[in-house]
């Protein structure tokens, strides 16, 4: 659980974080403010990858079920992207690994280029102490998308 009361340093990072729900946004918010990073919200993919391309963020946790173009297009135009493509992506929903991995690998089967997955995949309901804990594996470890163990 993330204390309230405990001091906060602040790290630096700069986490932008897209959700189409307003109580999710709110609550990823505080967890990521209250772990020490800067936490930058956008409502939807095309916000989304604009934030991204404008602010060029040290890490991405996106929403995978989102009107019109979702998190699995926003994954798309992040790997494709040439000054994003090694930025680390959480993907987060209610949607499960395989079902995604599957997405993925249909995506990959009509693109012209192969999409690495994503650095780490966790499922709502999202326990706070499990995501802070990826997040500072992922930028940590700092290995671009798709190197080998």
């Amino acid at each position: 659980m993330i204390d309230p009361n405990r001091e906060v340093r602040v790290s630096g990072k700069k986490i932008l974080f897209v959700d189409d729900e307003l109580d999710m946004r709110i609550y990823l918010s505080t967890v990521l403010r209250s772990a020490g990073y800067e936490a930058v919200p956008a409502r939807n993919a095309v916000e989304g990858i604009q934030k991204a391309r404008e602010l060029q963020p040290d890490l991405v946790i996106m929403d995978v079920m989102m009107p019109q173009a979702g998190g699995v297009t926003l994954f798309d135009e992040i790997r494709r992207d040439e000054r994003l493509r090694f930025t680390p992506l959480i993907m987060l929903s209610g949607v499960s690994p395989k079902a995604f991995a599957h997405h993925l690998k249909m995506l990959n089967a009509v693109g012209d280029a192969s999409l690495a997955p994503p650095e780490a995949y966790l499922e709502k309901p999202l326990d706070p102490a499990r995501l802070v804990e990826t997040i500072r594996r992922l930028l940590l470890e700092g290995d671009p998308p798709g190197t080998p163990p």
